[in-house]
């Protein structure tokens, strides 16, 4: 019998994790993984392409709004998939996705925004019955829905 140390076998202590290590849980990967966003901006994932066709209205349209997109060189820590060819070469893109970045602050008034947009469009909703209405047939201005599964069987 060889009692070699170079042919010992690892101790079962070095095999076995500390108390406070977690074991690990394999998770497939995600397609849309991105790395983080820098403090202050929010990242999206923008559609760049649609059935093999360049979304130029889109992509024009989400720069407008302040957009930015994020190029792979700002994150050398990691290699992203990048777009290897023309004007937006070097930024971050799958599958006809390209990952975009925006302010927070643009992204809370983007918010304040469309919920006023919605609020006012509720009132012009619940008001303008009101104009039409009798005093011997008032129209409510209660608006509730519910949600039911299933029901009875006849």
């Amino acid at each position: 019998m060889n009692t070699n140390n170079k042919n010992k076998l690892p101790s079962r202590e070095s095999e076995i994790r500390s108390k406070g290590e977690r074991p690990k849980v394999w998770t497939p990967p995600s397609q849309l993984d991105a790395p983080p966003a820098p403090n202050g901006f929010k990242h999206r994932w923008v559609r760049a392409e649609s059935v093999g066709q360049m979304d130029q209205k889109n992509v024009s349209a989400r720069l407008r709004e302040g957009w930015e997109f994020v190029r792979a060189d700002e994150y050398p820590e990691m290699e992203w998939p990048s777009i290897d060819t023309g004007r937006y070469e070097g930024v971050i893109a799958v599958g006809g996705l390209m990952l975009a970045r925006i302010p927070n602050e643009i992204v809370e008034q983007r918010k304040a925004y469309f919920a006023k947009q919605t609020q006012d469009k509720d009132d012009a909703i619940a008001n303008d019955p009101m104009k039409d209405q009798h005093p011997s047939m008032p129209i409510s201005k209660e608006r509730s829905s519910r949600v039911t599964f299933g029901g009875k069987k006849t």
